[in-house]
């Protein structure tokens, strides 16, 4: 399927009167406050670290800047939302005061923590990579909130999603996963949503390589695509090496993606993920 497509996807992303225009691919950067991920783990304790990692992201290109304090690798412990919310606040406070113009998403699946992003710290959006499932309340406040709404596929939880996923048709299955989500948050009052089809939750490399061959499946929902694929396992294994040795293959990878209808490039990496977007974009337009 070609560039053009009968398919119009929505083309902003809109929190009250603060708009996102999605004229080309966005970045959503980063910053990772948990002390056990895979790549970045324990890298940004200090305020100091904090802000200088925010300003970096923010002028390599990112638009969005994503925060999250629970660690989703495989086999990740479980914290709790006490947990969650202590490691959050101090940060969310110095974020809300030296960067009180820059579109925040809070990546949670609580939805009192969103609320608490929201109300408390004026972040613009919600990154839930449980789609609703880890907490019934979820839906219900990003409705109350009126935020965008980025929505992630998972098989199982991040404690047991690589064990052993299975699908008889991994894109077909994820598109009826989105399609059925879809339907209850649009009934509910949420218009603004963001999709994610979950590259390493709960798939095997086979799974990973499919759905990004497949990308352009999701048109059909004409919503905004977002992938995370930086320095995962789906590189890193493929190539033999560690998530550290993965960047140009992370480039590869978002080049392909792109390629195939990304909109959306989620990165620990800014500045190779803007120079993938601005050679995509220029040999689409030639």
């Amino acid at each position: 399927m070609g560039k053009d497509t009968f398919f119009r996807k929505k083309k902003t992303i809109r929190f009250r009167s603060k708009i996102i225009e999605i004229t080309k691919p966005l970045i959503m950067g980063i910053l990772n406050l948990t002390p056990d991920s895979f790549y970045d783990g324990g890298k940004y304790k200090s305020e100091t670290e904090i802000v200088s990692r925010v300003k970096k992201l923010i002028n390599e290109g990112a638009a969005i800047i994503d925060v999250g304090a629970v660690s989703t690798r495989p086999g990740a412990n479980i914290v709790s939302e006490e947990e969650e919310k202590n490691r959050l606040k101090p940060v969310l406070s110095i974020l809300h005061r030296e960067f009180p113009d820059t579109w925040f998403s809070v990546d949670t699946v609580r939805s009192g923590i969103a609320k608490m992003a929201v109300e408390e710290f004026g972040f613009y959006m919600i990154n839930d990579i449980s789609a609703g499932n880890s907490d019934k309340n979820m839906f219900a406040e990003v409705a109350n909130l009126n935020v965008p709404y980025l929505i992630m596929h998972i098989q199982g939880t991040p404690a047991n999603m690589q064990k052993n996923p299975a699908y008889s048709n991994v894109t077909q299955e994820i598109l009826y996963f989105f399609s059925s989500r879809l339907n209850y948050l649009k009934q509910i009052g949420v218009n603004d949503i963001l999709i994610d089809p979950g590259f390493g939750f709960g798939k095997t490399l086979t799974h990973n390589y499919t759905l990004l061959k497949e990308l352009r499946t999701f048109d059909i929902l004409e919503l905004p695509v977002v992938v995370g694929i930086s320095r995962k396992s789906m590189i890193f294994k493929l190539l033999e090496t560690t998530p550290e040795h993965a960047l140009i293959g992370t480039t590869s990878v978002h080049t392909i993606a792109l390629l195939n209808g990304a909109d959306i490039l989620r990165v620990h990496d800014v500045k190779q993920a803007a120079e993938a977007i601005k050679i995509v974009n220029f040999y689409q337009n030639c």
